[in-house]
């Protein structure tokens, strides 16, 4: 049985080229040299963007505060701000192109992004409830209640979404996630609103920012992002079989619901932990995963690594175009929602939002 696991999952890329749903590229060596172009591409942009900023920072003073350090202005600008933004900036890049790759995958939906099964609302609700009711305060205390939301709703959409004789389907998961999302949502919106003081302290981290996070926030949430990376590589070739519907897949004897289970928990870890870090971030967990489906097509061995790397070079780039749109930076959570949203509505009119 496992003999035709294998060949499944690799006449799968066939199947989806009769089907005229194959990527840009064709041959290993055409995408393997794609997939390292983008990492180098990602490389500089990570040095470029030790070198933007909304402050005036001369060339040199920067690369002395990297090279040596220094206790004046300019150098711990660099490397308590600028260098912990751009290494957190490429870690929630990675955790929610991944978390938008696992779910498109998981419920078979190209239009599907981190929000859809209320993870990021679930964040965002215990948060706002630590700080009403028990005195949260910074971000190193909201990552841990942002956490526990994450995970807390990700388990209540689990179970509401396998009530019943057809178990946790795609569409139910995804039913189940919009209706808890959009009531915490709701009631997260009617605690602000009837807190000025909780409203003031949530107001910059809500709109997702990298603005002013330093090197504990990036130590906070790593482990959980590593860990929802490793889950989610490790799955990239089962997802290719349950992309055949469940029936098939079960018949060639893939593991359906572990799989599905595996994903929602690393879902949980990379979107629960991205959140906390940096807010609430919408439509890079859709655009990534576009970009690879265009580029790769359906196969998920490749998709899920090149989401990896994609993902941080949207993010910081879209990070690295807010520093400088206006005089007193841009949230990155606004840049990449003015990016994301062209990109959903030529999705539709293509017609390429039907299940994968």
């Amino acid at each position: 049985m496992s003999g035709s696991l294998d060949s499944v999952r690799l006449r799968t890329p066939a199947a989806a080229v009769k089907s005229g749903r194959w990527g840009i590229l064709h041959s290993t060596r055409s995408r393997s040299l794609l997939l390292v172009a983008t990492c180098v591409a990602l490389l500089l942009l990570s040095g470029g963007s030790m070198f933007v900023g909304s402050g005036s920072i001369a060339p040199d003073a920067v690369i002395g505060a990297l090279m040596s350090g220094g206790s004046d202005t300019d150098s711990i600008l660099v490397t308590d701000y600028r260098v912990p933004r751009t290494l957190l900036g490429v870690v929630v890049g990675v955790a929610l192109g991944l978390a938008g790759a696992l779910m498109q995958a998981i419920t078979r939906n190209p239009l599907a992004d981190p929000g859809i099964l209320g993870v990021n609302s679930g964040a965002y609700f215990a948060v706002v409830l630590g700080i009403t009711v028990f005195g949260a305060s910074g971000v190193t205390s909201y990552v841990w209640w942002a956490f526990a939301g994450a995970i807390l709703t990700t388990v209540a959409v689990f179970l509401v979404g396998s009530r019943g004789r057809a178990g946790a389907t795609p569409v139910r998961l995804v039913l189940a996630g919009v209706a808890i999302g959009a009531v915490l949502s709701g009631i997260s919106l009617g605690i602000t609103l009837l807190n000025p003081d909780t409203f003031d302290r949530i107001r910059f981290w809500s709109v997702g920012s990298l603005q002013s996070r330093q090197i504990d926030i990036l130590w906070g949430v790593l482990p959980f992002i590593v860990l929802g990376t490793l889950v989610a590589l490790v799955l990239s070739r089962t997802l290719n079989v349950v992309a055949l519907g469940d029936d098939l897949a079960k018949s060639l004897g893939a593991h359906v619901m572990r799989t599905r289970v595996f994903g929602l928990v690393a879902i949980t870890l990379l979107c629960g932990a991205a959140t906390a870090a940096v807010g609430p971030i919408s439509f890079l967990g859709l655009m990534a995963p576009y970009v690879a489906r265009a580029m790769f097509g359906p196969d998920q061995r490749w998709v899920v690594p090149f989401t990896l790397v994609i993902a941080p070079v949207i993010f910081l780039g879209a990070d690295m175009l807010g520093r400088v749109a206006v005089s007193s930076e841009l949230p990155v959570g606004i840049v990449t929602a003015f990016v994301g949203a062209p990109i959903l509505i030529v999705i539709i009119r293509r017609k390429q939002a039907r299940p994968l």
